[in-house]
């Protein structure tokens, strides 16, 4: 087959044959492309009108603090009110806050009293849109294309982040900030657009399968990797939780070893990974390569974690998927114990391009694997803690790894990191749960509940398991002990 065929076969089959999931990822993509823009704006905004560090290190905290908040937030109203609901608004929202904010800027209006509530707000948004975000897939694409729908959408996003601050700078250096905040607001109404075109195809779906009216999109029939309708995000019904299932968060915190093993390492990570990226990283730089030679070292990063992501997409029908996570992950605590120790630019870029592959790999895996793991009326709570347990340890791993660097410079800090994030991990590694993790073995933990006695009278397919096969062994018991026709 040519590659052109080849190519235009993936599509058919793939994820992107879906309507619903290029609407997303369409919608990601410019929206990452404005965020960036704004990273680049804001700063240049507060700097430019002598507003100082302090000022800019104040408004950013405006929006981090409500941001980490946010996240634990957006997980709840994700199950309650459904994933895309939450996305809209908060898409919405953030639109008029940056036509606000470019109306501030066309005006050099950089007070904290200004830009704090809109930072607050923004910060507030991207909070509750987090967690939303990774609930909605599993809601677009049915199981066997989630992981590559995952990987794609990923890759979307890694290419905007790669796009986003050349065009942010651009636009600042020729116009200023105002044109940068308002192709930001212009990307979340395009991203709110596509979000609002995903719910006529979910509708569709269901009036297709008789379980929803018909609507001006039922013509278009079903989508070929939709889920069943009890999936569907657009039906808030099917975010109910099923009897005898745990109706929160907290009763699979407490009883599943496996969510807690993995939000350690999650912790961890972040912690180590944070610290070597956000400190250690710009620190080594500007001591040996220069503001050119950290340029290409981030960049190299963000292809890593292209490359790693894409790779996701062929990773599909693994034994082990957790494992196989796992081995990237200590890939990744390789390269960063080696950024400083391969020679020069080259081999720090390289070492960096390895960190950037494992991570995307590995998160790509992890993440689908928790879509498919979670109950669905729990699923935005749960990703709302592993993204609280990633993002939340941040402001505290650049803070402790600021005065490390200080105190003991770069270059060992590097191999330090590296080595408690690999501990962590063979940690992990050493539990059969996440071993399992993606097999048939791994299902989500419930609260011990006191067993009904089983009863005669009970339809057998209402029974626990454990009590049919008492029920089972009771009546061949009573099987024994009755007289045969011949005794009598």
């Amino acid at each position: 087959m040519k590659p052109a065929a080849r190519l235009s076969a993936a599509i058919q089959s793939g994820p992107l044959a879906s309507r619903n999931f290029r609407l997303l990822t369409a919608g990601q993509f410019t929206s990452t492309v404005g965020d960036y823009c704004y990273a680049v704006a804001l700063p240049w905004l507060v700097l430019s009108t002598h507003g100082g560090p302090v000022l800019l290190g104040t408004v950013l905290a405006c929006y981090g603090v409500p941001r980490t908040i946010g996240i634990p937030l957006g997980g709840v109203l994700a199950d309650k009110l459904g994933p895309r609901a939450i996305m809209l608004t908060a898409d919405v929202v953030r639109c008029g806050l940056l036509v606000v904010l470019a109306v501030f800027a066309t005006r050099h209006l950089a007070s904290l009293a200004a830009l704090g509530p809109i930072a607050a707000l923004l910060g507030a948004g991207e909070g509750l849109f987090i967690p939303a975000s990774f609930t909605i897939m599993p809601a677009l694409l049915g199981p066997d294309r989630l992981q590559a729908g995952n990987a794609l959408n990923s890759a979307a996003v890694q290419f905007g982040s790669l796009l986003g601050p050349a065009l942010g700078g651009v636009l600042v250096a020729t116009a200023g900030s105002a044109p940068a905040f308002a192709v930001d607001a212009a990307t979340f109404a395009v991203s709110a657009l596509t979000l609002a075109l995903i719910l006529p195809r979910a509708r569709a779906i269901l009036s297709a399968t008789g379980n929803g009216a018909t609507g001006d999109g039922a013509a278009d029939g079903p989508e070929p990797d939709a889920p069943e309708p009890d999936a569907q995000e657009a039906e808030p019904d099917a975010q109910e939780a099923e009897p005898g299932k745990p109706s929160s968060v907290w009763p699979l915190l407490r009883h599943s070893r496996l969510l807690q093993v993995l939000l350690v390492v999650t912790v961890v990570a972040n912690f180590t990974t944070g610290g070597a990226f956000e400190v250690a990283l710009p620190s080594l730089a500007h001591l040996r390569f220069g503001a050119t030679g950290y340029g290409a070292l981030v960049a190299c990063f963000g292809a890593g974690a292209v490359i790693g992501t894409l790779a996701a997409t062929r990773a599909g029908g693994l034994q082990r998927p957790a494992t196989v996570a796992c081995f990237a992950y200590l890939l990744s605590a390789a390269g960063v114990c080696l950024v400083p120790f391969l020679g020069g630019l080259p081999g720090a870029a390289a070492a960096i391009v390895v960190l950037g592959a494992g991570s995307g790999f590995g998160n790509i895996i992890m993440i689908t694997l928790l879509q498919q793991w979670a109950p669905a009326a729990l699923l935005g709570r749960i990703m709302g803690v592993v993204m609280l347990a990633s993002m939340g340890s941040f402001p505290i791993s650049v803070a402790l790894s600021g005065v490390l660097v200080r105190t003991f410079g770069p270059t060992p800090f590097f191999p330090v990191a590296g080595a408690v994030l690999a501990v962590a991990i063979l940690g992990a590694l050493s539990q059969h749960d996440v071993r399992d993790f993606g097999t048939d073995a791994a299902r989500p933990a419930e609260p011990v509940r006191q067993a009904e006695p089983a009863t005669r009278d009970a339809p057998a397919a209402r029974l626990e398991p454990a009590a049919r096969d008492e029920l089972a062994a009771r009546d061949e018991l009573a099987a024994r002990d009755e007289p045969t026709a011949e005794s009598a």
